[in-house]
Formats: structure tokens, C-alpha cells, sequence
């Protein structure tokens, strides 16, 4: 054992001799311990620490702070090769080179597959490893391809943390291969997980249409507000003053095809217009929010937006009902009563 008190630390070659010879595994948290210190300069939070044992399954995080508390840091303390107070985990190694922090990972991860090798991929459950890593590049492609947003729920970075999911899970015989791969955000890919093999690039088949006017945005009408899903400009043909279209960036034909992320996104802007028409004309006592979804229902533009239409006092004789006054003689319900 190396007993190591106050500041004395140790040298490279003996953190290398711990790895290579006297390291006893009951898992692979010890090695996976030390890799991840080394990468992130020797120091790092067991929060830290917990969410590299297991990527974003925030879910799972606090299990993670408390098997490494109990075990793989208890141990490696004990031996010296790492120092803890509260929650800040210490490599207990003098600086490493650039070589020497490499061949301590190169290490970890011949022991680590080692173990794994012996004892089977199912001591992770569902979160295998996979001898297969996604490399940066691949990752890369994915990412720009899906436009950096996830496929099932349209979320962006900024929404939530963004993984490269395997549409066929490596539980199921999945490939590391561009064609086997997507975006999902944290949140959907937990839920997923290796439950099915969806391809969830297909909802949206296309990003941009070639001559849709609103794929390419009019250019003679101002944009209120926008936000990472959607957009706001005035309707060309407004049925009152202020009327406003509230339009998807990507394109959808159908309202019912948008993500949930997107819908969202849409609704927000719909709030804020709102407050800026109401801020502008004391006049406007109310609004109608509508959506056309089919030619049946009289969508004229094949590409998702939804209509802000503010109503005034006197806009209409009789405003009762409504929408219901999309079908003629249908607006006053009790007159058909």
C-alpha cells in the first residue's frame, strides 16, 4: 500500500504501477476514476465525477454520488492515489506531461475493457460501454445533419444537453456507423433508452423547401420576434390591424406534425406578440388564435403558422361564436339550437 500524508505526492511511475499491477477491480469505477480526474486536470465535484460515470441520465446521478462515495473514492483514498475534502476529489499525483496523462488513460481503459472482457458488457445494464466509442468527427456529422437539434422533440443545446443516440441499440446488435445514428436530447433518450429502435429522423424529411415563401422568410415584412424554433411577421392580407402569422423555422405542412419543443417555441411567440399589440393599441379588447391544418380546412400555404388576430369593439356586428364561424351560418350556435 502507498501511504501518502499531507501534500507529499506521487510520482508518475508509481501512479502507473498502482494501475498496471496492484489495482484490484470489483468493477471498473476505479480506473474509470482516475481517467476522468486526468482529463479534467486532476481535480473535479463527485457531482462532476458522477455525471462522467454515466454521460446525462440525470436520473441516475445520484445513485452515481454515492457508489462513488462508498467505494471507488474510499478505496483509492486509502491507497493515496487520490485525496478528498467534501465533495472536491484529488488526483493525489504530481503534474503529469501530456505523455504521462496519456499513458495513465491508455491504461485505465486496458483495464477497464479487461474487466469488462471477463465479466460481460451487462455489469452496466443499459449503459454498456461499447468498444465502438462515437468518434468527435462522426459525432460532428451527426450534429450538423440534424441541425443541432434533437429529432424527437426539436430540443437545441441551449434547451437541454444533446446526445448521439444509436437508433438500433448496441444491447441489440447496433453498429457505431453514421446510418445507425441520431440527436437526442438528454430527455428523450433517457425515456428511449434500448426500448426500441425508432428512427426519429424521419418526422421532419425535410429542413428547408426550395420556394416555400416561408422557408425563405418574406423579405418585405418585418420579423416582431423569433426565437430558436419560430418566427413572427404581419399576415400580407390581415383580416384586422396587427393581424399576425406565427411560423415554424423548419419546415412543416401540418400543425400536428411539430415537436413539442416547437410548439412551444411557436406559443411563446404568440404570448409576446400579444403584449406588444395590446402595449400598442389600448383599442384591442380581445383575440382569436387559430390554425389551418389541410387544404379541407383552407390552409392556402402548405408550410404550419398559426394566426393572432386581435379583435376590437367594433370589427364585427355580432363576434358570438367566434371561430365556430369558419362554416357559414355555424357562428351563432343558438340560433341553430
Amino acid at each position: 500500500m502507498i501511504a501518502r500524508g499531507g501534500n507529499q505526492l506521487l510520482s508518475f511511475e508509481e501512479l502507473r504501477d498502482f494501475i498496471t499491477s496492484r489495482m484490484r477491480l470489483s468493477h471498473i469505477y476505479q480506473p474509470l476514476l482516475i481517467k476522468t480526474l486526468v482529463e479534467s486536470g486532476g481535480v473535479a465535484t463527485v457531482r462532476q465525477l458522477a455525471g462522467s460515470f454515466l454521460a446525462h441520465d440525470e436520473s441516475q446521478l445520484l445513485y452515481y454520488e454515492n457508489t462513488l462515495k462508498k467505494m471507488p473514492i474510499k478505496v483509492l483514498t486509502s491507497h493515496g492515489i487520490l485525496k478528498r475534502e467534501g465533495e472536491l476529489v484529488t488526483l493525489g499525483v504530481k503534474k503529469l506531461t501530456l505523455e504521462q496523462k496519456a499513458e495513465i488513460k491508455k491504461l485505465c481503459e486496458q483495464r477497464m475493457q479487461e474487466y469488462v472482457a471477463a465479466r460481460g458488457l451487462s455489469i452496466w445494464d443499459y449503459r454498456m460501454l461499447d468498444d465502438s466509442p462515437v468518434s468527435d468527427s462522426l459525432a460532428y456529422r451527426v450534429l450538423k445533419e440534424a441541425k443541432g437539434r434533437c429529432a424527437l422533440c426539436g430540443a437545441t443545446k441551449d434547451d437541454r444537453p444533446l446526445d448521439i443516440d444509436h437508433i438500433i441499440p448496441r444491447s441489440k446488435g447496433g453498429k457505431t456507423v453514421h446510418e445507425n445514428l441520431q440527436v437526442l436530447c438528454s430527455k428523450c433518450n433517457r425515456t428511449k433508452r434500448d426500448k426500441d429502435d425508432t428512427d426519429f429522423r424521419k418526422i421532419v424529411e425535410k429542413e428547408h423547401l426550395e420556394g416555400c415563401v416561408f422557408c425563405d422568410r418574406p423579405n418585405d415584412r418585418e420579423v416582431f420576434a423569433e426565437n430558436d424554433h419560430a418566427y413572427s411577421i404581419g399576415d400580407g392580407y390581415e383580416v384586422t390591424v396587427g393581424h399576425t402569422l406565427v411560423i415554424p423555422k423548419r419546415h412543416f405542412e401540418d400543425y400536428f406534425d411539430i415537436t413539442w419543443e416547437e410548439q412551444k417555441g411557436i406559443h411563446d411567440l404568440v404570448r409576446i406578440r400579444k403584449k406588444q399589440l395590446q402595449d400598442k393599441d389600448k383599442t384591442i379588447g380581445g383575440f382569436n388564435v387559430g390554425i389551418n391544418a389541410g387544404k379541407v380546412a383552407g390552409q392556402t400555404i402548405m408550410h404550419c403558422h398559426v394566426h393572432l388576430i386581435p379583435r376590437r369593439e367594433s370589427d364585427t356586428e355580432n363576434p358570438r361564436g367566434g371561430v365556430r364561424g369558419v362554416i357559414p351560418g355555424k357562428m351563432n350556435y343558438e340560433a341553430i339550437q
